[in-house]
């Protein structure tokens, strides 16, 4: 079975052409296949399935047989498995008095006034969580952890899982972060007792203070484990029957890692398949000559927006998912429920609405004809003539026009609109939800979005692209070649990568060593020699979460071990003054937290635009909506314009997985990796 290390012994053998990488994205409404070798790229699209993996055979099966060196994929399991609370079942053991910390949680909550408002549920009930009688402070052991103790709470885990069908267990302690040695002696308790029973430990997982978000990214990850284990099984032995190496799994902080780890610790990859989208935009936008990009993937179910600086998708060390804290470091996406199968449907007062409930796949949007009546943003942009009447999505779905029609006339009736005027409004409300998540990630955190380029992708993201790009003052689109697959396309480019990290919670100034240096490099040790065990000859970056003593929220400043404390403090007070407006060079700096990302690169791989096709890349006009009326709009095949080719809006551009609306005042030229650039003015 090839790995990455196997695969990286071909390349150094002189393979001709380099590796071949596979990437495959299972969203919730298709599952994305794309194939790189030799520079080219392969690509194919099929219906997502109930049962996930049917959907990943079944794109492979379409590709037919191929030698493939690496398999990197991303998938929505564990996130489908959290929002419909379908994970397996599962104990939290933690501190005696402390039972209740997941069910209490904090007192902030997302819509300050609204005073009715839902807790979020936990993943472990409160029945379900059980006390040891063991305690430690900041300052070291309290009450210790004794072997009676430890067999007594065996023996209480031994009846929840005849009773109850336990398959899973969460260790959360006070202070395991500082001392985790009451977490590992019980993990290897419950390990050698019940080796069938998954077992998370919070200081293995997220080695962090804060015990409630602590104990809730523990929580999800033995709750959600056992779930995507077993799926990474199936999928293991059915590429083993296809002669397809083991896949590699994108992680939400937008690297790669093994299928054992994965397994093991679900919680890094809850948001694998956005965070191969902005990895692929980040990527594609570096070859075409652009560091700073708003990566906007618009998809059958959700647009996933983010900031792309220098080059870098923007990584935040922890998020809320399903209203739950997950302490993982993943890329800042920023998610809406506005996709191309977002339902339209009719507020109680009479107003029009879009989402957040979606069509999915099954039975998707009424112009898929297999069943569904309610309109969607799709059926929006085929009647507005974006989407051809009788086109093709994949080998999978013919689009109907007079479907599509019906649907919205269920809306259009009430409202007093004409059908024209009822589509408008679903895509004019599906873009001013989009427009308002790109502000969040740009405006909010005192950016001008203007200075900023719109890489646009998904199935859905380049028909809005340049409505929303008016919108906010944007004036470069890219659209690259597979924009439809971009996610999938990520995957296939990411890199290995594991991130460390190590509590400090001290003021700055004591990390002050002789001569001015500071003693970031003791503590980074330990960190250093697991990613060289873990990965081969891997690229190294530190940072710190540095804070204001006496704030609750931390920034991540980027460091090297050599930094002198002066000077972090100094890039401490830059950025917190970047990001709030203020900075106070007199105020006591405390450090958190070392951060390491240790990073195995797989050999480049070297894009090259898609040949054209022959023949002439115009295929004739169709009536489309824009500048206010149905009228004769120019439609072109992508697949047939070559490198240089050039063309100003209106117009439509008809790409394999996705479609390219131009608005007037936009012009467009294929640049030397194959990416539509759109400029305007």
């Amino acid at each position: 079975m090839a790995t990455a290390s196997s695969a990286q012994g071909k390349q150094q053998d002189g393979r001709q052409g380099g590796l071949v990488r596979l990437g495959i994205d299972v969203g919730g409404t298709f599952t994305d296949l794309v194939l790189l070798q030799e520079g080219q790229i392969r690509t194919a699209k099929v219906l997502s399935t109930p049962s996930p993996e049917a959907g990943v055979f079944a794109a492979l099966d379409k590709l037919g047989p191929v030698e493939v060196d690496v398999f990197c994929h991303g998938m929505t399991v564990a996130t489908n498995a959290l929002l419909e609370r379908k994970g397996s079942p599962t104990l939290f053991l933690t501190t005696a008095g402390f039972r209740d910390v997941l069910a209490i949680g904090r007192q902030n909550r997302p819509s300050l006034y609204d005073l009715t408002q839902p807790k979020p549920e936990p993943v472990v009930p409160r029945h379900h969580c059980l006390e040891v009688k063991e305690r430690c402070s900041a300052g070291g052991v309290v009450e210790p952890l004794t072997e009676e103790e430890i067999q007594r709470v065996l023996r209480e885990v031994g009846e929840r899982v005849e009773r109850d069908g336990i398959r899973a267990v969460g260790v959360g302690f006070l202070f395991s972060f500082l001392y985790p040695e009451h977490e590992q002696r019980l993990g290897a308790a419950l390990r050698e007792a019940f080796p069938d029973l998954h077992v998370s430990l919070s200081c293995e997982v997220a080695p962090e203070f804060r015990e409630y978000e602590r104990f809730s990214t523990t929580a999800i990850d033995a709750y959600l484990s056992p779930v995507l284990a077993g799926y990474l099984h199936r999928l293991a032995q059915g590429c083993r029957q296809r002669g397809i190496p083991e896949p590699l799994i994108m992680q939400s902080s937008g690297g790669v890692t093994s299928i054992a780890q994965a397994a093991a610790h679900a919680s890094v990859a809850l948001l694998s398949g956005p965070a191969g989208g902005v990895y692929g935009a980040a990527y594609l936008g570096w070859l075409s000559g652009y560091s700073h990009l708003l990566s906007f993937d618009m998809g059958g179910t959700s647009t996933d927006v983010a900031l792309i600086q220098d080059g870098l998708p923007q990584v935040t060390p922890s998020a809320v998912v399903c209203g739950l804290p997950v302490q993982q470091p993943q890329i800042d996406i920023h998610t809406v429920s506005a996709g191309g199968g977002s339902l339209a449907s009719l507020l109680p007062g009479g107003g029009l609405q879009v989402g957040p409930e979606s069509a999915g796949s099954n039975p998707g949007p009424a112009c898929y004809g297999r069943g569904g009546t309610a309109p969607t943003v799709t059926d929006a942009n085929l009647w507005l003539g974006y989407l051809p009447d009788g086109g093709w999505l994949g080998d999978a779905v013919c689009l109907r026009r007079d479907l599509a029609g019906q649907a919205i006339g269920t809306l259009a009736e009430p409202l007093g609109l004409t059908l024209e005027e009822t589509a408008v409004g679903i895509r004019t409300l599906a873009n001013v939800a989009m427009a308002r998540a790109l502000r969040v990630i740009s405006v909010e955190r005192g950016l001008d979005p203007a200075h900023f380029a719109l890489l646009a992708f998904g199935g859905a993201g380049p028909m809005h692209a340049c409505a929303l790009a008016e919108e906010l003052g944007i004036r470069r689109i890219l659209i690259p070649a597979f924009a439809g697959v971009l996610s999938a396309l990520g995957m296939a480019l990411a890199d290995l990568r594991r991130d460390y990290r190590r509590a400090i919670l001290q003021p700055l100034q004591q990390l002050e060593g002789e001569g001015g240096g500071s003693l970031l490099a003791q503590w980074a040790a330990p960190l250093i020699r697991q990613a060289q065990a873990d990965l081969q000859e891997p690229g190294l970056s530190f940072s710190l979460d540095l804070r204001y003593r006496g704030q609750s929220f931390e920034l991540e400043i980027p460091a090297q071990l050599s930094d002198p404390v002066s000077l972090l403090e100094q890039r401490f007070h830059q950025a917190h003054r970047q990001r709030y407006g203020w900075q106070d060079p007199d105020q006591e700096v405390e450090v958190i937290q070392l951060r390491l990302r240790a990073v195995q690169a797989l050999p480049p791989v070297p894009l090259k635009a898609p040949p054209p096709l022959p023949g002439d890349p115009f295929k004739g006009e169709r009536q489309a909506w824009t500048g206010g009326r149905m009228r004769p709009v120019p439609v072109y095949d992508r697949r047939r314009m070559g490198v240089g080719f050039q063309l100003g809006g209106p117009a439509i551009v008809e790409m394999p997985e996705a479609t390219v609306v131009i608005e007037a005042g936009w012009t467009g030229n294929i640049d030397a990796v194959g990416t539509l650039i759109l400029s305007c003015g």
